[in-house]
């Protein structure tokens, strides 16, 4: 089942009944009237019968949960103002990696490696689709690959107020996961089995996740490399528009970094005569 099909909660039948009773208060969830928990409308015998599940509300409220506990994490809020809106899909060297990843924000399945050069869009793409999951309540880390082993390495200090396995496995296990400047972290050994472990355990569960990376593909490390080479999971889009940063304010588009502000043109004012 694709993750989008699962937050839709297609695979559950509809609720019926309360678990307990609670206040039916003007706020309260028209489904379970503020229990938070149902049972299904299913007959005896089958696997639901008599389960309680969660409600779509519970299911709502922990996703904002995982939301916020990501966020110590997320390297997002540098880049909130990165959409799909103020990305120029006319850029040429962009047009599919913009429509494809338009397409993969609306569905995240499989793995999606945005590969160019320095300033060719891959962070601005690779940042709007987390964007949209966040608008979409999808839990999703957004994170630059040295910083997040940065992050796992400080767990080991004394003062740190997090166990590295309870971060590990949160930035494992998220259901977004986008790693941008892949192949930029240190080539350390520990670096480098921590990177395979994370890349492996999502690899294995089939988990969506986002690279970006402007180095050769066949320059990083060989495990890593191999699934990246896996066309039944993921697709590799090369981007080869020109480093955007080299474009004067003028000639980018409104709303894009660096982009050059319009303002009022100011009214002249008129002298006064006595």
């Amino acid at each position: 089942m694709r993750l989008a099909d699962a937050l839709r909660g297609q695979a559950i039948p509809p609720a019926v009944a309360v678990v307990r009773d609670a206040d039916a208060s003007t706020t309260a969830c028209p489904i379970c009237k503020g229990a938070q928990w149902v049972r299904h409308n299913v007959p005896v015998g089958d696997p639901m019968f008599g389960r309680a599940t969660a409600c779509d509300c519970l299911q709502a409220e922990r996703a904002r949960w995982n939301i916020r506990s990501l966020e110590h994490l997320s390297a997002l809020d540098a880049f909130r103002n990165r959409t799909f809106e103020n990305f120029d899909p006319k850029v040429r060297g962009a047009e599919e990696a913009y429509q494809i990843a338009r397409d993969y924000a609306r569905d995240p399945y499989g793995w999606l490696v945005l590969h160019g050069g320095v300033g060719c869009g891959k962070t601005h793409l690779a940042a709007a689709i987390a964007n949209h999951a966040v608008k979409q309540l999808i839990p999703v880390l957004f994170a630059v690959v040295p910083d997040l082993l940065d992050h796992l390495r400080a767990t080991y200090a004394p003062t740190s107020t997090v166990q590295y396995d309870e971060m590990f496995e949160g930035v494992r296990s998220t259901q977004l996961l986008v790693l941008d400047d892949l192949g930029t972290e240190s080539s350390t050994p520990w670096a480098q089995e921590k990177l395979y472990q994370l890349v492996n355990y999502r690899y294995n569960y089939r988990m969506p996740t986002v690279f970006t990376t402007n180095r050769r593909i066949d320059s990083l490390d060989d495990r890593i490399r191999s699934r990246l080479g896996d066309q039944a999971l993921c697709k590799l889009l090369e981007i080869t528009a020109k480093d955007f940063r080299e474009l004067k304010a003028g000639q980018r588009r409104p709303g894009t970094p660096g982009a050059a502000v319009d303002t009022p043109a100011r009214t002249p004012s008129r002298s006064r005569t006595d």
